[in-house]
């Protein structure tokens, strides 16, 4: 009985670290539906019961979300990031902005130190997917090209823990860029074409200083956009003398 067990639990493990890959190779995306169980049933060769222990462990463990009636969605791409996602779920969301902000900054600074010839070019790609993004008034995929263009500063920095922290506190804060875009703001202040292009620039120039005040200028009128405050001309500066730590930005 013993040994029965322990084979069990071992395939049930195996089961979950198969997913899990599928999880962080990003075959399953955050916010994707996985496979029906009986997909998953005939796809891993194992049964009905191992496979639901072990999508309710990933459950337990924050990676996997089911939804009455509709399925199982990805929340995380790690144990790691789900548990950023719950401590986030307490947390004031500008708290949790001044966080990602710190993030951004450094990742900025140190990227324009270390970023390569193959870094540039993949920044210059996400800015301009980003620019197309917002031309095509898809909000959703807006977004996901904002995030996507930040996770790349992240990996020119070249620190694979800065970049994998970003990368999980980006993924639980994705429904509060929403407000972000949303708020009633003129358009070059929620889309930041210019701000992003200057973090480019920097970067490229390899000035850590000006790429990291770029971030900051940009953090500072997406944090007035977040506390639904007017911006006038001198709105950056006061936000800048107050908030060094820059805030919430899309």
């Amino acid at each position: 009985m013993p040994l029965r067990s322990a084979a069990r639990t071992s395939l049930v493990d195996l089961v979950i670290a198969q997913m899990e890959s599928l999880i962080s190779d990003g075959e399953w995306r955050v916010g994707e539906k996985i496979p029906a169980e009986p997909l998953l049933v005939e796809q891993l060769a194992v049964g009905r019961n191992t496979v639901r222990e072990a999508v309710r462990a990933l459950v337990h463990t924050g990676m996997l979300e089911p939804r009455q009636g509709d399925g199982t969605y990805v929340r995380a791409s790690s144990d790691f990031g789900a548990a950023v996602q719950r401590r986030l779920r307490r947390a004031d969301v500008l708290e949790a902005y001044e966080v990602r902000a710190c993030l951004e900054r450094d990742a900025a600074r140190h990227a324009a130190r270390r970023r390569t010839d193959e870094d540039l070019a993949t920044l210059r790609a996400a800015l301009a997917e980003r620019a197309l993004a917002w031309q095509s008034g898809n909000t959703a995929a807006f977004i996901d090209a904002d995030m996507a263009f930040h996770r790349t500063v992240a990996d020119a920095a070249h620190n694979s823990v800065l970049a994998e922290l970003y990368a999980h506190l980006s993924d639980a804060l994705r429904e509060t860029l929403q407000s972000v875009v949303a708020a009633p703001v003129p358009d070059p202040v929620r889309h930041q074409l210019d701000a992003h292009e200057a973090i480019v620039d920097a970067i490229e120039a390899r000035d850590p200083e000006a790429a990291e005040a770029a971030v900051v200028a940009h953090l500072n009128e997406g944090m007035a956009a977040l506390r639904d405050q007017p911006l006038d001309d001198d709105s950056t500066g006061r936000d800048a003398g107050r908030d060094e730590r820059g805030g919430a930005h899309v």
